[in-house]
Parts: structure tokens; C-alpha cells; sequence
């Protein structure tokens, strides 16, 4: 058995942060079934462009792989019980909604412990479910605004910054990830489930670690630093060659002492400006000319070896393209291919998570409402007469023309209202 093979989550999530989440919980073997809201389309990162056609994308393909999809009206009497029936079989509710949202809906542990006493009810919000913050609606760049990354990233003098990836959104992700798979590991233990309470922003505040110590034991202040230049390690940036951009950095005494000697400098080794971490920090914009000099003589790939061979560490600073197809990359089974009836083969990257020797195995990401049959029927046990007159009743949303319980017919605009 895969590692999660024998766990159940029940997940009222859309687009990123929510569905990043518990992707690593699916690719690890979780039972993952995906409760989409009918009438505005379901998951609005179905229709995220570019590469999107009627309700496929492959954005939703990135986040959803290896789960199952209902369209359930949660709104409707006849919704709600399907998913009450579903809870009674599952170990836990998964959600990424507005703070507020899981008590107004009914989906936190004080509305679900009668009907399973070790549920667990897992909440990744913008803000968490208290505080004044919590009825407002959080989004990766808002928070990277909010909680201070984007004043400390860019150029000096330039404008702020957002990361080039949605790393609040990933981080709350596995957050919330890490605090089910806790809230599981207690509920088996105890029999008693309970709330996690997750939420981006306060992933984005924990993520400031040591310049946050650094702030409120001394009142430091950070500032942008040159070319990505490390805040107090002096060398640890990124330097231009002759023909491209690369990363040198002497995390440790022994590396800096490697790099003045490979560079025919040995006397900066013995230079008090620049011999200790300290004095290379306080002589930061003596020490870097110098350096940048001597980078600009030859190009990426001849350092890149030659520094590789003295392991000092460094890097060339890849495009995309070259990170995907470096050989390591290919080496640790970074990019895994699934089957799609629209796309054909969709190559995507795999989950770093990896437990025991088995490979994992991947699955494309579900349509809206195609594992209805299974869901209804395997796991919530409802016999096929009961499953049509909960169809009639629009438990799983007003039928489309052909028939099949699933809310609203393929090219009908999704709402695109948070949370």
C-alpha cells in the first residue's frame, strides 16, 4: 500500500493554495475526493488561461492529478446530506475558503463531530478563521504585499517586488498539508478529531523567520540587497560571467577560503577586511567590485566547472526550460507524464514528497463530476434509484441537456467570486 492509501479527505477546494495542498496527499495515496460547486462551473482553475478549452486547462491539470470529482450542491438540503454521508466515511474535511466561510456552511468539527466523532476539519484560509482579517479574501500577491516579502525583494531603488512563483500559496499549501496529516496521526490516536486552523497569512509572517527575529530582538531593518545578495553571508549572490548570470556563495568559512585561493587572490584570505565573515559584511561594497571583476572574464559554464571541482558552491541561473531539462532534473524523476482526452500527453513536475521506495504513480486530474458513479455508489453506498431521485431533488446542481447530474453545461462562464 502507498502511505496514504488508507486515508479519506473530502476537499471544498478551488484553484491554488487549497488544491496544492492536498495534491502531495493524492500523489502520496490518499483518496482525495473534490466536491465542486455546480452552478458556477466548479473549480474556477478549470478555466484559467492560457491553455484552456470549455473546462479543461493545464492549470487545474497541475494542482489536481490523482483526485476524484463530484459536482454537490452544499447549498441544497439534499447536498448537504450527501456530504454528511460522506463525512460519516471519511477521515477528513478539507477546505480553502474565506475565514468565515466553514461555520456559515456547517463544515467545521463542532458541525460534524455527531456524525464522526475523529473527523478532521481542515481550514486553509486567507487570514484563518479569527482575527479582523478573517472575512476578507486572500490571494498569493496580497499577502506577498501584506506580510512584508515584496518590500524586501527587487533591485535597490526599484520598485517592490513579487516572487516570480505564488510561494505563499505553496507554502500554505503544505502547511496545511503537514497539519492534516497531524490532525490524522491525533484523531487514530485519540478517536477525537478537531479544526486546523491554516492560513496563508500567517505562513507568509512565519516564512520571515530570522529577519523577523532579527527585527524585533535588535529593530533591524532589511533592505534590498544587490543582484539577490545574501542579507549577511558576504560572498552570496548572483554574479555576471561573460555571457550570462550565475550563483556564487561561501556559506561556510572553508568555501571562501577555496574561492580567493581559486581565483589567485590568497591575500584577501589574510586581508582583515575580508577575512571573517564579519569583516567581509562590514567591507561588502569593497569586497564585491573585486570579485565582479575578476567574474567577468570568463563565461558560465567554464566557472561553473571549475568552481564545481573546487565544491564551492555555485550554480548557472537557468531559464525555466534549462531547470526542467537539466539532467538532475530527469535524473530524480522530476517530470512525469499523464493521459488526457483533450490534451493528449501532459507532462507536468512530480511532488517532491517521497516515502519509502515505491515510485509513485500519477492519474490526470478528474473532469467536473466524473467520478459521481463511484463516490455515490462505492463509497457513500447509495444504491442507483437513490442516486436519480437525489438528481431530481439538485443535490448535484440543475442537470445539463444531455441528462448528467453536474450543474451547468460546458462553455457557460464560472463565477470567479472568491471564496
Amino acid at each position: 500500500m502507498r502511505p496514504l492509501e488508507d486515508v479519506r479527505i473530502i476537499a471544498i477546494e478551488q484553484y491554488g493554495a487549497g488544491p496544492w495542498g492536498s495534491l502531495h496527499l493524492a500523489d502520496l495515496g490518499a483518496e482525495v475526493i473534490k466536491i465542486e460547486e455546480p452552478t458556477s462551473g466548479g473549480d474556477v482553475g478549470r478555466y484559467v488561461p492560457p491553455y484552456a478549452e470549455e473546462e479543461d486547462s493545464l492549470f487545474f491539470e497541475a494542482f489536481n492529478r490523482n483526485k476524484r470529482s463530484l459536482s454537490l450542491d452544499l447549498s441544497s438540503p439534499e447536498g448537504h446530506q450527501v456530504f454528511e454521508r460522506l463525512v460519516k466515511r471519511s477521515d477528513a474535511v478539507y477546505s480553502n475558503l474565506r475565514g468565515d466561510v466553514p461555520a456559515k456552511i456547517g463544515i467545521t468539527y463542532e458541525d460534524l463531530k455527531h456524525l464522526n466523532p475523529a473527523i478532521v476539519c481542515c481550514s486553509l484560509s486567507g487570514f484563518g478563521m479569527t482575527g479582523p482579517r478573517a472575512k476578507q479574501p486572500g490571494y498569493d500577491y496580497v499577502l506577498q504585499g501584506l506580510a512584508g516579502w515584496m518590500h524586501l525583494t527587487g533591485e535597490p531603488g526599484g520598485p517592490p517586488t513579487k516572487s516570480g512563483l505564488s510561494l505563499v500559496d505553496y507554502s500554505g499549501g503544505y502547511v496545511a498539508a503537514v497539519a492534516l496529516l497531524a490532525g490524522l496521526h491525533a484523531a487514530r490516536r485519540d478517536g477525537v478529531g478537531m479544526d486546523c486552523d491554516i492560513s496563508l497569512y500567517d505562513t507568509a509572517i512565519a516564512m520571515l523567520n530570522y529577519p523577523a527575529a532579527w527585527h524585533l530582538n535588535e529593530g533591524f531593518e532589511p533592505t534590498r540587497m544587490r543582484h539577490s545578495a545574501h542579507p549577511s553571508l558576504v560572498p552570496f549572490q548572483a554574479f555576471e560571467a561573460s555571457d550570462g548570470w550565475m550563483v556564487v556563495g561561501c556559506a561556510k568559512e572553508k568555501f571562501w577560503v577555496r574561492l580567493a585561493e581559486h581565483l589567485g587572490h590568497r591575500e584577501w584570505t589574510t586581508d582583515e577586511r575580508f577575512s571573517d565573515f564579519a569583516g567581509r559584511h562590514r567591507h561588502r561594497d569593497e569586497l564585491i567590485p573585486l570579485l565582479e571583476a575578476e567574474f567577468r572574464k570568463r563565461p558560465v559554464a567554464e566557472w561553473i566547472i571549475d568552481l564545481s571541482a573546487a565544491t564551492i558552491p555555485c550554480a548557472p541561473i537557468h531559464t525555466v526550460g534549462q531547470a526542467l531539462t537539466d539532467e538532475h532534473t530527469l535524473a530524480r524523476g522530476l517530470v512525469v507524464t499523464t493521459e488526457h482526452p483533450r490534451f493528449g500527453s501532459v507532462r507536468q513536475v512530480a511532488s517532491p514528497v517521497r516515502v519509502g521506495s515505491e515510485a509513485p504513480s500519477y492519474r490526470r486530474a478528474p473532469l467536473r463530476n466524473e467520478d459521481l458513479d463511484y463516490v455515490m455508489q462505492t463509497v457513500a453506498g447509495y444504491a442507483s434509484d437513490e442516486v436519480a431521485g437525489l438528481e431530481r431533488a439538485g443535490a448535484f446542481g440543475t442537470p445539463p441537456p444531455d441528462g448528467r447530474p453536474g450543474g451547468q453545461a460546458s462553455g457557460q462562464t464560472p463565477s470567479q467570486t472568491s471564496g
